[in-house]
């Protein structure tokens, strides 16, 4: 089983507390079906798992295969740098067919950023950014997207939302009894 090699940290885009019991990562790319086809389930997991789940964004864009993945994470990484990063995210998923860059700056429009402020996400600023996930992803084994980490182990079970929140439902069960073993103060013991 592949683990997570980069721990999520400062620089992860992230929804949800630090403190969640349940870390979910996913390596997606904005122009790929598969993820596009995965983002409903995710968001309806988060909205199941609430405040119990931290979510966590990498970007891994396969540019052989998806021509326009690469400006699309470069668009995400821009509004990020303006706190809309979220935004962006979910405006990108749902909006899977429209990527060229007169999508990006249309919806940048639309996110109240000023249009040479989005063309300026193309300049190659964001790609460390991108290199540094897409290599993080690489170590860990990740392959395809959308690849998933709970809790640092790579999910391959179903991707419906039942499995995926029954297997979180696990992977926190099984957190919060570790923490007690170890004598966690968060957890009731000291």
């Amino acid at each position: 089983m592949s683990r997570l090699s980069i721990p999520v940290g400062a620089g992860d885009h992230a929804q949800g507390s630090a403190g969640a019991t349940v870390t979910l990562v996913e390596y997606g790319d904005y122009e790929c079906p598969y993820c596009g086809e995965a983002y409903p389930i995710l968001k309806a997991v988060q909205r199941a798992m609430g405040d119990e789940l931290r979510f966590v964004f990498r970007n891994f864009p396969l540019t052989e295969m998806h021509p326009h993945a690469m400006r699309a994470a470069e668009f995400a990484e821009m509004a990020a740098s303006a706190g809309l990063f979220w935004q962006a995210h979910d405006l990108l998923y749902e909006n899977q067919e429209a990527l060229g860059e007169r999508d990006l700056l249309a919806y940048g429009q639309g996110l109240g950023l000023p249009a040479g402020v989005v063309a300026e996400a193309f300049d190659g600023r964001f790609d460390q950014k991108i290199r540094d996930d897409f290599r993080g992803g690489v170590r860990s084994g990740v392959n395809g997207t959308p690849t998933l980490f709970i809790n640092g182990f790579r999910y391959d079970g179903p991707r419906d939302l039942d499995s995926l929140v029954a297997e979180l439902r696990q992977a926190q069960a099984m957190g919060i009894e570790d923490a007690v073993r170890r004598g966690s103060p968060s957890h009731g013991r000291r």
